[in-house]
């Protein structure tokens, strides 16, 4: 089992930038894929970026290529979202999650098992 806690969300004008952070604790990070989703009020919510577990490969959502960035440490287990040029259709609550290990980071919230408590993002216009 992993346990994951965000931070680094926050109040940002459009065009800025954050970087949220997810630490995880329990098992072996460095055997999780990691995901990034995110929750606008009145949305579903939606895949934003996943790395897999070796960090050998990166996916993201069409929304955010070329603004967004994925990372992870594992040494620190902790994996990063770096966000540039933020939009206001970036405003959401945004959650780290991690699949059963060694699994894809999938696009789906039906293949992540757990969850982080997430961490609001607001970018005004």
């Amino acid at each position: 089992q992993v346990q994951l806690v965000e931070s680094g969300g926050g109040l940002v004008q459009a065009g800025g930038s954050l970087r949220l952070s997810c630490a995880a604790s329990g098992d072996t990070f460095s055997s999780y894929s990691m995901g990034w989703f995110r929750q606008a009020p009145g949305k579903e919510r939606e895949f934003v970026a996943g790395i897999r577990w070796s960090g050998s490969s990166t996916y993201y959502a069409n929304s955010v290529k070329g603004r967004f960035t994925i990372s992870r440490d594992n040494a620190k287990n902790t994996v990063y979202l770096q966000m540039n040029s933020l939009k206001p259709e970036d405003t959401a609550i945004y959650y780290c999650a991690a699949p059963p290990p060694v699994r894809a980071p999938g696009t789906r919230q039906s293949q992540y098992d757990y969850w982080g408590q997430g961490t609001q993002v607001t970018v005004s216009s």
